[in-house]
């Protein structure tokens, strides 16, 4: 039997007698006490599908033999298995995702970028997202175009969103490569990888493809057996490195739950340069982003470390240092972490030497719902650090801080009050704040003034 799908001259000839001789060999099975072969059943119906298709093509070219191979009339008669199920298009380039179904690379690579982690068709969470090419689907949708005497189109080069190239991949993978190298290879690509991941959000990206590319990353930094042996600058590229991935969001949870990142942004807090420390604390602000990082963070003992790093003041690290801090006691566990690591009195302190007000005070604002902190702030001198600030601030958002923190106070600690009392009777400050403060500020400045008052009131009456 003539080998399927070979076509000579006339694609509609050499059909047809495909077709002739695969009917011939049904009947003859069908005459015999053998079941009928399903091969040549299933063959003689994908064939006699091409011959309808070469039929209609050809009636809508006008009886023209050859097909014209861009006409875009015969893809859409392609089979239903042949059509990616994204863009229900013949497939050009099929690749296998890691649930097993197959897509078209392009579109694909789309959904991925776009940060889905799940399978379009099965909503399946993805193992991983690497794409495998789909051989024998390929084959399948080459030998289709044979048979209708027209040339299988390719794949289709749709320009990268990021501006990915293939060679990039590979300049990818050589770089993780080399981190398994000499200290001078691994100096180089830790250079280049900071340099990339800096300009290149693809570049990014590409470290959230696999599992391994992080573990890769980091391999110089794990292989030391003490800090000493650690060269400054490729610590400082690579700790940098990881904060440009961890920026893109898609990267978020990954990096933080790949066990050996905090472990190391943790130590070079500890022990890096002052450039090190500032990027290991930027990458602890952008990771506590999600709250799953948070909590993660807050219980490797990160928070002592940035408190450290707050109260040495170092200008360059002081804004990544506040926010970091600031991000982590949003959660409730890490507010008593901080208060306990010592957060107050490294706030109290950078606060009266007026340092990144702005930053610390929320900070503070945020930690005066731990009573242990209210308790710590009235002994070390709030009160009249917050109400001076009121008086010498135009900004809205600072004194509703102060007043918020200075409410706290009042609630829990009556000794404070003479205080409080004295400054409103000489200044009015409160009652500037309940006057002309945001509707919180005029909130909290109000019930100061009642609690004080009724204070006052009472003693009278005894």
């Amino acid at each position: 039997m003539a080998k399927s799908g070979v076509v000579e001259g006339d694609p509609m000839v050499a059909l047809k007698k495909e077709l002739q001789k695969l009917v011939k060999a049904i009947v003859e099975e069908s005459s015999s006490d053998d079941e009928i072969e399903t091969g040549f059943i299933d063959r003689a119906t994908q064939t006699l599908q091409a011959l309808k298709q070469r039929s209609f093509v050809k009636k809508r070219n006008g009886n023209n033999q050859n097909v014209d191979e861009n006409s875009t009339s015969i893809w859409g008669l392609c089979p239903q298995e042949f059509r990616c199920p994204l863009s229900k298009e013949l497939m050009r380039d099929p690749v296998v995702l890691s649930t097993g179904q197959t897509y078209d690379r392009p579109f694909i690579q789309k959904w991925l970028k776009a940060g889905n982690r799940i399978c379009p068709k099965t909503q399946q969470v993805l193992s991983h997202t690497i794409l495998t090419p789909n051989h024998l689907v390929r084959e399948m949708i080459a030998q289709w175009c044979n048979n209708l005497g027209v040339k299988f189109p390719g794949p289709v080069q749709y320009p990268d969103q990021d501006g990915l190239t293939e060679a990039d991949r590979d300049l990818f993978l050589s770089l993780l490569k080399k981190m398994s190298s000499t200290q001078a290879d691994q100096k180089e690509a830790a250079r280049t990888l900071r340099s990339l991941t800096k300009r290149m959000p693809s570049f990014r990206a590409l470290f959230g493809e696999t599992l391994e590319s992080i573990p890769q990353l980091l391999t110089p930094l794990c292989q030391t057996k003490s800090q000493t042996e650690i060269h400054p600058d490729l610590q400082e590229d690579l700790i940098t490195t990881l904060l440009n991935l961890s920026i893109h969001d898609n990267n978020k949870k990954l990096v933080a739950e790949t066990p050996v990142v905090i472990p190391l942004l943790l130590d070079a807090l500890r022990f890096g340069t002052i450039e090190t420390r500032t990027n290991a604390a930027a990458a602890l602000f952008t990771l506590s982003a999600l709250d799953s990082n948070k909590s993660l963070i807050g219980k490797s003992g990160a928070l002592k470390l940035l408190i450290d790093l707050l109260e040495e003041g170092h200008p360059s690290a002081m804004k990544d240092v506040a926010s970091a801090i600031f991000n982590l006691c949003i959660q409730h566990e890490n507010k008593a972490r901080a208060v306990r690591d010592g957060a107050v009195r490294a706030l109290l302190n950078k606060i009266k030497s007026r340092v990144h007000v702005d930053e610390l005070l929320a900070t503070l604002a945020m930690l005066s719902s731990n009573q242990k902190a209210v308790e710590e702030m009235g002994d070390l001198g709030a009160v009249s650090c917050l109400l001076s600030l009121i008086k010498e601030t135009s900004c809205a958002r600072n004194k509703e801080n102060c007043i918020a923190v200075l409410y706290t106070i009042c609630y829990y600690d009556r000794t404070k009050w003479k205080e409080m009392r004295e400054e409103e009777s000489k200044y009015g400050t409160l009652s500037q704040v309940a006057e002309n403060g945001t509707s919180r500020a005029k909130r909290k400045a109000n019930g100061i003034l009642d609690r004080l008052n009724r204070a006052i009131n009472l003693t009278h009456t005894a």
